[in-house]
């Protein structure tokens, strides 16, 4: 019964957050809307996604939630430093390829969402098969480290996360 009127508890919460974020307005008025479509949002979503995963290891959540935060902040400075101080003839951009070892396609958006969230990369790709992304660097005189850092800080995280 829980189930089916809470079918994703989680995407309830964060949707109910997210709307008292973006009202900024901490009325009871704010709480119910947010609440109702908290409620009714993954209620409708349920049928389309009947596979959804576990979600586990609360404090590696927040983990990553941390790192990805700091990783922006610092990364904002780093391109900030590129644009204002590094001559166009110094910049090497590049393509990288990361391959995947993730196998949920929902920690795979995630991966994808926080390469591009980061300043200074964008996944422009996720291959046919799933196993490899391809990201566009504005700045990466070592593309290697690069595709190493992606997996370290964040793949690995997420494997324990979602898998």
């Amino acid at each position: 019964m829980i189930r089916k009127i809470l079918p994703h508890p989680h995407l309830t919460l964060l949707l109910t957050l997210v709307w008292l974020l973006l009202a900024n307005a901490y009325t009871i008025n704010s709480l119910v809307f947010g609440l109702l479509m908290g409620l009714v949002i993954p209620w409708i979503t349920a049928p389309y996604w009947p596979d959804r995963p576990i979600i586990r290891n609360l404090p590696k959540i927040i983990e990553y939630i941390l790192i990805v935060f700091y990783d922006i902040l610092v990364s904002n400075i780093v391109v900030a430093r590129i644009v204002l101080f590094l001559p166009n003839s110094k910049l090497q951009p590049a393509w990288v390829t990361v391959p995947l070892d993730l196998h949920e396609p929902e920690a795979i958006t995630v991966l994808a969402g926080t390469i591009t969230m980061t300043p200074g990369t964008l996944t422009a790709e996720v291959s046919a098969d799933g196993h490899s992304l391809l990201v566009h660097c504005l700045h990466a005189p070592d593309p290697d480290g690069v595709r190493d850092d992606i997996k370290a800080r964040y793949e690995a995280r997420l494997k324990e996360i979602f898998e």
